[in-house]
């Protein structure tokens, strides 16, 4: 989860595995967004002598609508290039990497960077040739990592900043517990479904511990991606809020046989094969047979999937899965009311006058996009909760990298969001406090085995080392 091997076709293609897509404000430099898009998703540290890396044959990309429309309105396109510096040898390096240009280092990566404002058809190249960093092998081969990783910190024109590369996974889950049946271990000892005993209830696991992931991160300033060019400062103002999704697309290829042992190949258009904007949806949300499908579907054509939103499977499995714990939610399901509260919360931004202070709607259209509010500056004690913790700059106002997106989902879908849209409804005791066990609050954020996270650009933390990895 969030959205690793979320789909059939997707799960066969890692390196072109939307994973986790991130924005806010930085907190470093608040007159700017960071945008991050992660992809290859349950990276293994030690996964050599083949190390992870970008598709060369990817075009990945981080779409921004800032006119409420469902369409990019602006886009950042990614391209990857491998070079092998040492093709006669195995190895990824031949001794320790200490600079981006170290002769030692094998397999590099470089990258480009190009804007694309879609109003106005104009393209701009930000960054070409841009050297990738290693990925963290070990004491030997990457001796100072954090070295390499600030020297792949690169500043752009316009007052861009990206880096392209390996970090530690940032998102935690407890999978285990997640997927045998929604048996979530805090909890485990009310699950008393299919006459079998419940197990004792205990903390979260987080399966994604010690594990990396390809990171994608561009800071940008804020006149750069609103509407008109402005820097709102009142969050009432409606060019504040943009909406953020990422893609990553194949080229189609045709192939035309010809004279014996010949063929013509022609290369045709990139096809989008992942998309991923709010968390966990189509993990989740969307039924098994459509998965591929959305994967290959824009924001703006979300509509097709409302019903999911309105009705999804997981509010109707939590009474049945935890008998006589959700009795409010039960009776929500039985009345067939749709859940226009996650309608809002996921497709159409929440309005003003609903949480004082704040509002990211986009309005009527219903596009599954990452809604912030860049008017609403960092939050001097943050929780990881974002809205349900009472922090205004939190998922699902963007989503930072230390959000628990989990929890925060897991009680809108049990029903402590419904009162956005009717007051009279009371959720379920047990709705305020579901969670798969891993965090509850942002002091707590390495108290389950979840990372540590940095406090400037790119705040993902440093990649796990392969030597370094425990023995199972």
């Amino acid at each position: 989860m969030s959205s690793h091997r979320e789909a059939p076709e997707i799960s066969r293609d890692p390196v072109a595995d939307s994973t986790d897509v991130y924005a806010f404000v930085s907190p470093d430099r608040p007159d700017s967004v960071t945008l991050i898009a992660n992809y290859i998703p349950l990276e293994g540290p030690d996964g050599g002598p083949n190390f992870y890396a970008f598709g060369d044959e990817v075009l990945y990309a981080i779409h921004i609508d800032n006119d409420a429309d469902g369409v990019a309105e602006i886009t950042y396109e990614f391209r990857f290039q491998d070079e092998l510096q040492i093709p006669d040898t195995f190895l990824y390096n031949v001794g320790p990497i200490e600079s981006l240009d170290s002769r030692n280092w094998n397999r590099r990566q470089f990258y480009s960077v190009t804007r694309i404002d879609h109003i106005g058809r104009r393209s701009t190249q930000l960054g070409e040739h841009l050297p990738s960093p290693p990925c963290n092998i070990g004491p030997l081969s990457t001796p100072n990592f954090g070295q390499l990783a600030a020297e792949a910190v690169h500043p752009l024109p316009l007052g861009h900043v990206v880096y392209a590369g390996q970090r530690a996974e940032g998102f935690y889950v407890d999978l285990g517990s997640i997927f045998d049946l929604g048996d979530l271990r805090p909890f485990a000892d009310l699950h008393t479904s299919f006459g079998l005993p419940p197990v004792p209830k205990a903390d979260g696991v987080n399966a994604t511990r010690e594990l990396n992931v390809h990171t994608i991160a561009l800071q940008v300033p804020i006149t750069l991606l609103t509407v008109d060019g402005s820097r709102p400062s009142d969050p009432a103002d409606q060019r504040a809020v943009i909406g953020v999704w990422t893609t990553a697309s194949r080229q189609q290829v045709h192939v035309r046989g010809g004279e014996r042992d010949r063929e013509d190949i022609e290369a045709g258009p990139f096809l989008q094969v992942s998309r991923l904007g709010n968390p966990l949806i189509n993990e989740v949300l969307i039924p098994l047979g459509q998965k591929d499908y959305w994967n290959r579907q824009a924001p703006a054509d979300d509509r097709q999937f409302v019903s999911h939103y309105q009705h999804p499977e997981l509010a109707a499995l939590l009474p049945v899965l935890y008998p006589g714990v959700f009795p409010n939610l039960a009776s929500l399901n039985s009345s067939n009311q749709p859940r226009e509260d996650l309608v809002a919360v996921l497709l159409t931004g929440i309005p003003a006058g609903l949480i004082p202070g704040f509002q990211n709607s986009t309005g009527p259209t219903l596009a599954d996009t990452l809604r912030l509010n860049t008017a609403i500056r960092p939050a001097d004690a943050p929780s990881n909760l974002g809205l349900l913790g009472g922090d205004l700059a939190g998922f699902p106002n963007g989503r930072r990298v230390f959000d628990d997106v989990v929890t925060i989902e897991l009680r809108a879908i049990a029903g402590v969001t419904y009162p956005l849209i009717d007051s009279t409804f009371k959720p379920d005791g047990a709705a305020a406090i579901v969670t798969d066990g891993l965090t509850s609050d942002a002091s707590d954020l390495t108290a389950r085995g979840t990372e540590d996270y940095l406090d400037v650009f790119p705040y993902l933390g440093v990649p796990h080392s392969g030597f370094a990895v425990p023995a199972s």
